[in-house]
């Protein structure tokens, strides 16, 4: 299986419900690093997974939403506590929506075999969603 990673950052701020979280019952800011790894069995005509550049563009605009934002603000997240493991099955949802919609070029739409999206929460603490692209 071939595979690329792009990653990005975002800045956000929130607060999660229930006695288990302690003191990120509060609000908290939080910076994440986001990697999105793409896979495919065979490489495309032009020998790549995916043109780099459009993943991290992609990937630029799957965070803008988020950046610089309460998450407890957002309709979105409501009645939901934002966890590193939730934000990275709506940002893995959010990127394959974008290649869908193309964004990726057509190729990747029915090529790619799946995706991980993992944040960094600090270099010693992550959480990562991963699921096929197709099916």
């Amino acid at each position: 299986m071939f595979s690329v990673t792009v990653s990005d950052s975002v800045m956000i701020a929130h607060s999660l419900q229930g006695d288990v979280f302690g003191p990120a019952q509060r609000l908290h800011g939080a910076t994440y690093v986001v990697e999105v790894t793409l896979r495919r069995k065979v490489l495309n005509s032009d020998g790549i997974v995916v043109d780099i550049g459009r993943a991290g563009d992609l990937l630029k605009d799957v965070l803008a939403p988020y950046a610089y934002r309460n998450l407890d603000e957002l309709s979105e997240f409501t009645g939901m506590n934002t966890t590193t493991e939730v934000l990275a099955e709506t940002m893995f949802n959010a990127f394959a929506k974008g290649i869908q919609s193309g964004s990726l070029g057509e190729d990747a739409i029915s090529t790619l075999d799946s995706i991980q999206v993992r944040l960094r929460e600090k270099p010693d603490a992550w959480a990562t969603y991963d699921a096929p692209l197709n099916g």
